[in-house]
């Protein structure tokens, strides 16, 4: 039958309004407009969508559990390993509020434990009975550590120091040396640490490094440098470029280590106030860096060796720096 033909014995229904016989993809008609618009295809299959046609269920992201952030992201809250956890308690600045211990932990460090102890901290002695401190099993105290952390049978959690302002941690003073390190762009906290713990071992007053690309004192850090995160302050600052201008304002030396330098740390007389700045392992001082220095040595290597881990550098270079008297 043809289409004229069915058209006679079926009578279409006369209507005014404009019939599209063949709707082009991508396109909509506008009620009573006879216009077609581009519209996107989410908003086309909501708008034909039958209106009694049960709705698509909606497509929410499944709820995901609330995790309790590690403790160890960011801030000291828990320290752990012997040397942290001790020099932590020694110090008075140091708030502190809970130590875990392992039993043979307990018996091992009572007597040690047992004097530091002050008014404002209430661990009490400890003895064999861990008066003052709860004695737990090391897979407990393993719960409140980031994984992998080798607490040693012992954790303390405690409040951040508060931080150190670059004039009053560096100010020199005539009496002992007057040496500060400044880290540019090191970013792995056990070199932080490592760092830390040889500033310590020389004398070192105060590091500083920058608020951005530098690590977050965390327990690993804290560990890592072996209790000297009590006694070496830790200045952080906006602008490096800006805080060396400061330190020679206050009269230091601003010595770099450059493995390109022309001049040997060994042939370098050190001056009373110093600060010795140290670049990233991988790619050094950087530029502005390096052109706030006074003076560029550098550390005398076989041809073989590229460069040191810049734990180890700064260990080397304060050591020499340490057994050379002060030059005014």
């Amino acid at each position: 039958m043809s289409m004229k033909n069915s058209d006679a014995i079926y009578p279409r229904k006369k209507t005014n309004k404009p019939v599209c016989r063949r709707r082009p993809q991508g396109l909509l008609r506008a009620t009573g407009a006879g216009c077609l618009f581009h519209l996107p295809g989410n908003i086309r299959r909501m708008m034909t969508t039958r209106k009694h046609s049960t709705p698509a269920r909606s497509r929410r992201a499944p709820r995901r559990q609330r995790q309790t952030p590690a403790p160890d992201q960011g801030d000291a809250r828990w320290l752990y390993g012997v040397h942290a956890v001790l020099a932590a308690l020694a110090n008075p600045n140091r708030r502190c509020h809970r130590l875990l211990l392992a039993p043979d932990t307990a018996r091992r460090l009572g007597t040690r434990l047992a004097g530091l102890t002050s008014p404002d901290r209430p661990l009490g002695a400890l003895g064999a009975g861990g008066a003052g401190g709860e004695i737990t099993s090391r897979a407990e105290i393993a719960r409140f550590l980031p994984a992998g952390a080798v607490h040693q049978g012992l954790a303390l959690e405690t409040e951040p120091l508060p931080g150190a302002d670059l004039e009053t941690a560096c100010r020199p003073t005539p009496e002992g040396a007057n040496r500060v390190v400044v880290l540019d762009g090191v970013t792995d906290p056990q070199n932080v640490g490592a760092i830390m713990r040889s500033a310590a071992a020389f004398g070192v007053r105060a590091i500083v490094l920058t608020r951005r690309h530098a690590p977050p004192v965390t327990g690993a850090l804290a560990k890592a440098a072996s209790g000297a995160l009590e006694s070496v302050a830790l200045v952080r600052v906006n602008n490096l470029a800006r805080s060396l201008d400061a330190l020679a304002d206050l009269g230091y030396w601003r010595l770099g280590l450059d493995v390109g330098a022309a001049t040997a740390l060994a042939d370098f007389a050190p001056s009373p106030a110093l600060a010795l700045v140290l670049g990233a392992e991988d790619s050094g001082l950087r530029r502005l860096t390096a052109g706030r220095c006074d003076e560029l040595v550098r550390l005398p290597m076989a041809p073989a060796v590229q460069s040191l881990n810049v734990s180890h550098a700064a260990a080397i270079a304060l050591y020499e720096l340490a057994r050379k008297p002060a030059e005014d």
